[in-house]
């Protein structure tokens, strides 16, 4: 397939899918995501690929979704908005599922729905000049379809201070709460990838495949289309209210939400 947005490349048995809106620093709007679950959806069917590395051009890994598209989002119908969030929701889930190992290359920044895909990814390896964040509540919003990835990734206890404060992580910080499994300086991140891409070679792929459903069976955390359902219809619904319509336009426009000048 031919995309847009994306980059497809293979190198023996390892496929890196680029982002590739790097002027916008590879933030997604439904094409984008479109074009990420029909690739990652492609690779899941393709024997010749082994491990998956999921990375972003430009000075960013993803800044997440695009605000104009979440505006216009907010501002359709329930119907049209639950089934746009829905596309996300598959997608992380497309991401998340594939017989593959897969592995986020972070660098620049990963916020909102940028750290949803890092945390799909079964393995994440930071530049110390990563940053992190759920920053959706700045927003008026919720980090709603990513939660079960980031969740699982970090835990409810730690999901409990970043999703309501919506802090920046630094590359350190993520690796201390279990976001990321390697930190390395920006000219050592893609040797220190290699180095897990070859130890992840050496293992049979429909064992780590195997091993991939024990996980979710043994974590207890099912993706089912029903959570994937729920988490869309929190989204459309908060997407469609007072507070996201200011804070979206706020920032858009370069200035700060109600809540913050009411809270001053």
């Amino acid at each position: 397939m031919s995309y847009e947005f994306l980059q497809l490349e293979q190198q023996g048995a390892v496929a890196t899918v680029w982002m590739n809106r790097a002027e916008l620093h590879n933030a997604f709007n439904t094409q984008v995501i479109e074009e990420l679950h029909a690739c990652f959806a492609e690779i899941d069917q393709r024997d010749d690929i082994r491990v998956v590395i999921l990375a972003g051009r430009g000075k960013s890994f993803s800044a997440g979704a695009d605000l104009n598209w979440m505006k216009q989002a907010g501002a359709a119908s329930r119907e049209e908005n639950e089934a746009d969030a829905l596309k996300l929701a598959q997608m992380l889930h497309q991401l998340a599922t594939l017989k593959q190992p897969t592995l986020a290359r972070v660098h620049g920044i990963a916020f909102g729905g940028g750290m949803g895909l890092a945390s799909a990814c079964d393995i994440c390896v930071a530049s110390t000049e990563a940053k992190f964040a759920t920053s959706e509540v700045r927003l008026g919003l919720a980090p709603s379809t990513i939660s079960p990835y980031v969740i699982r990734a970090i835990g409810a206890r730690q999901a409990s201070r970043y999703f309501l404060t919506a802090e920046r992580i630094s590359a350190e910080q993520a690796l201390k709460i279990g976001l990321a499994h390697e930190v390395a300086a920006p000219e050592s991140l893609d040797q220190t990838i290699d180095a897990i891409v070859e130890a992840l070679l050496l293992g049979g792929p429909e064992a780590q495949a195997a091993s991939k459903q024990l996980i979710q069976m043994v974590n207890q955390q099912e993706l089912s289309q029903e959570l994937l359902k729920q988490t869309a219809q929190h989204i459309a619904h908060v997407r469609q209210g007072t507070e996201a319509k200011n804070g979206l336009s706020a920032f858009l426009n370069k200035h700060s939400p109600s809540w913050i000048q009411t809270t001053a």
